[in-house]
């Protein structure tokens, strides 16, 4: 007779196994884990304008905060309890470990919900998910970043992610586009960016008011202020789909190739998960094969933008 022993090893019932492991980015599989939740406290929110808002999250459970990890471009599912869940491009830094920043406008039943919520209340989020903007690739070459209006928010990842590295990178050039000067967000980080980052910054409104003393315009009147090598520059471009058409066009033309232009259709996901097929272009799934995809890409994908 023989005298088999066993323990059973020490678990945390309350947690989940994935809790206590950052994912693998390379691998697709462990990254859309449609399950993985965290129950998050707003801890402050920013009124950017009247429909805009940035919302700063903390993960509640300090296990899960000190693991939970993303890379630019990437977006949550953000559940607003009895409401529903809404996908929302991930708009802070990737060595922030304490705090999630979302830029969120209103624009639908979740999202309304949310803007009647004060600093405390809590949400869930689920995620991270979707591809990402390959910034290791875009190493010792130059940046040109170029966003329109809201397109800002996505675009916040990859501009933390170049001042976290900036060391790595070339010339950066930031082109920045919106309707009129109230819809050109996060003006108070304009000078960090551009003394502390070294961002060469440019700004044009179409519609300015008695205020407004810069460019006037559409944003590729910016490129005639800018000289850079097409050889050695790669572009990230976020914003309204139809500025997609006009910006790359214009890139492609003076000589970047278009596996070198990255741009973010979050705009056209809704479930998050390619189940509500609302997202759909041909046999490809915004949300599952996006949001980051490169133009080329884009440009054979019919009706994308």
């Amino acid at each position: 007779m023989h005298d088999v022993r066993f323990t059973i090893p020490e678990q945390d019932l309350n947690r989940e196994p994935f809790t206590t492991k950052i994912p693998d980015f390379q691998k697709k599989s462990e990254v859309m884990i449609t399950d993985r939740g965290y129950k998050c406290r707003i801890t402050n929110i920013v009124r950017l304008s009247a429909q805009e808002r940035l919302f700063q999250l903390r993960i509640v459970d300090p296990l899960e905060r000190d693991v939970f990890s993303f890379r630019p471009g990437q977006f949550l599912m953000l559940e607003v309890p009895g409401y529903g869940e809404a996908p929302i491009s991930i708009s802070s830094s990737t060595s922030n470990r304490e705090f999630i920043e979302l830029c969120i406008r209103k624009a639908g039943h979740v999202t309304s919900a949310l803007f009647e919520a004060a600093s405390g209340a809590m949400v869930s989020i689920r995620g991270p998910f979707g591809t990402t903007f390959p910034m290791e690739q875009m190493q010792d070459r130059n940046i040109l970043l170029i966003a329109g209006g809201l397109g800002i928010a996505p675009l916040r990842a990859p501009l933390y992610w170049i001042n976290d590295h900036r060391d790595r990178f070339g010339k950066v050039w930031f082109l920045y586009g919106a309707r009129d000067p109230g819809q050109l967000f996060f003006d108070y980080q304009f000078e960090e960016w551009k003394t502390v980052s070294h961002i060469e910054l440019h700004t044009i409104v179409e519609h300015p008011d008695a205020n407004w003393t810069g460019r006037t315009g559409l944003i590729t009147s910016l490129f005639d202020e800018i000289s850079f090598d097409p050889k050695e520059t790669w572009a990230i471009v976020c914003g309204p789909p139809v500025m997609f058409k006009f910006v790359c066009s214009h890139l492609d033309r003076i000589g970047i190739p278009m596996n070198r232009m990255f741009v973010s259709l979050e705009r056209r996901m809704h479930c998050g998960m390619g189940k509500c097929c609302r997202c759909m272009v041909g046999a490809t799934f915004t949300c599952l094969d996006g949001p980051v995809f490169d133009y080329w890409s884009v440009m054979n994908l019919k009706e994308a933008i």
